[in-house]
């Protein structure tokens, strides 16, 4: 008799009980209903739906262009293949700073109309008040420091955030004041690993690296990335796991070769 074994569902709550026992966090990006379905059942903690859909799937150059709208087609495709991660939402550029009023309503049509289970923001002090509001309306906020890519034109360039002195004391008060407004996690992408260490054992709550070193609480990677799908976007902070370009590559001229030759569909191949 075989037992049907009961999915648990990732929370906020696994995710600080994780920290607390020193189980490393597992998360991944995922936006659309087919990747999210295999990478669930591969045992993902939390699916990140990145505003980062914008350079993958629509090949922007940066983060920047992608509308709340889109966010929540892609994050309700997502959702509907997650059983047991936890579906983290980006709140895109533009829909939430300076006025957190937006941000709220943002949050809420994310939560809505996607049936999300959390959203990630970018930023520090300067969005509290954002922050605090989403998280008065019961949605679960994740915060992201560092490398923030919606502030790219800001920063001009995509190296390594915080290794001056100040930025690195700015990023420890940031974080400080995320955990104390209500934050469940904190991304930290792109900064020395010590400085990161550092972080990850002043606060109680779990952090996320991206090219944060290994003292993390938890690791990030964008799929399209660490499957090897994009060619030639290779960070130090990326390890790829396959190289699906040149795989779906070679199987799209296999069957290119095989219409053209009458090969395919062969008698066995039709009705």
């Amino acid at each position: 008799m075989s037992v049907n074994k009961e999915i648990k569902r990732v929370t906020t709550h696994t995710l600080q009980e994780m920290k607390n026992r020193g189980e490393k966090i597992a998360m991944l990006t995922a936006y659309d209903y087919s990747m999210a379905a295999i990478v669930d059942e591969a045992g993902i903690d939390i699916i990140l739906v990145g505003d980062s859909a914008s350079n993958v799937m629509a090949g922007h150059e940066t983060t920047l262009p992608i509308t709340l709208d889109q966010m929540i087609y892609h994050a309700s495709s997502v959702v509907r293949a997650a059983k047991r991660a936890l579906v983290t939402v980006d709140l895109p550029f533009g829909s939430y700073q300076g006025n957190s009023k937006e941000a709220l309503n943002s949050a809420i049509r994310i939560m809505k109309e996607a049936g999300a289970h959390a959203v990630k923001i970018e930023g520090g002090i300067e969005i509290s008040e954002s922050v605090t509001r989403i998280l008065t309306a019961g949605i679960p906020v994740m915060g992201h420091l560092g490398l923030t890519p919606q502030s790219i034109y800001k920063f001009g360039t995509y190296t390594v955030r915080a290794r001056e002195q100040a930025e690195a004391e700015k990023l420890r008060e940031d974080a400080m004041k995320l955990q104390e407004l209500g934050c469940f996690a904190i991304v930290l992408e792109k900064i020395p690993a010590q400085l990161a260490k550092e972080v990850s054992e002043m606060l109680t709550i779990p952090t996320i690296g991206i090219g944060g070193g290994q003292h993390c609480n938890g690791q990030v990677l964008v799929i399209h990335d660490m499957l090897g799908i994009n060619k030639g976007f290779k960070p130090r902070f990326l390890r790829q796991y396959a190289n699906l370009n040149d795989v779906i590559n070679g199987a799209v001229k296999n069957y290119v070769s095989d219409v053209k030759a009458q090969d395919f569909p062969n008698d066995t191949e039709q009705y």
